[in-house]
């Protein structure tokens, strides 16, 4: 199937993918109605996901990755926060990031990808614990937990992390916790 984002053209002028993978997941109905889902609010003054998303493609193309830590950051960057619009904040297994890495499973097999995708936030989940609650208990069990399922490709983990982060008007306190909490040797500057 051509590419055609179902018609929309608020996303074929924002998100040109470049990959037949990008191309399949940005003409799935489901992506392009959480993509145009999203309004300002704290962390995401861009408002809809769609522009948060071409935000992380902008940090992707600033550190140059090699291709193909390039082709995963950018399927991350197009599913992460997709299914923010089908969430129910009541349910924990109705997490964005699980429906994220529901969806992405039919798509590929690659256990780096679908792991990231499914703790993309744990790593701020942790910081807030640790500096937002003051419960440094709850934190450590968190970013061990994060840890041990990325532990393997950490620096994949940590990539996303700061592309993501390093958007809209976000914290940026959790990415120096990040690099303290596993001495993080090389850093990168977005």
């Amino acid at each position: 199937m051509e590419y055609q984002a179902l018609n929309s053209p608020e996303v074929t002028s924002v998100l040109v993918p470049e990959t037949e993978l990008e191309k399949q997941i940005l003409i799935n109905p489901e992506v392009v109605t959480g993509l145009l889902w999203g309004y300002p609010r704290f962390g995401h003054p861009e408002g809809k996901v769609l522009y948060h998303v071409k935000e992380i493609f902008e940090n992707i193309d600033k550190i140059n990755p090699n291709p193909e830590l390039r082709r995963k950051l950018r399927i991350l960057a197009l599913t992460h926060d997709t299914f923010k619009y089908q969430e129910d904040k009541k349910d924990p297994t109705k997490h964005h990031a699980h429906i994220a890495y529901d969806f992405l499973s039919g798509y590929m097999d690659e256990a780096d990808v679908l792991a990231v995708v499914k703790t993309h936030d744990d790593a701020y989940y942790a910081w807030r614990s640790d500096y937002a609650y003051r419960d440094p208990e709850t934190a450590k069990e968190k970013f061990d937990n994060l840890l041990s399922i990325n532990e393997n490709h950490l620096d994949l983990y940590y990539y996303f992390f700061v592309c993501d982060t390093r958007t809209g008007d976000k914290n940026q306190s959790p990415i120096r916790w990040f690099e303290k909490k596993t001495n993080w040797k090389n850093k990168i500057k977005i």
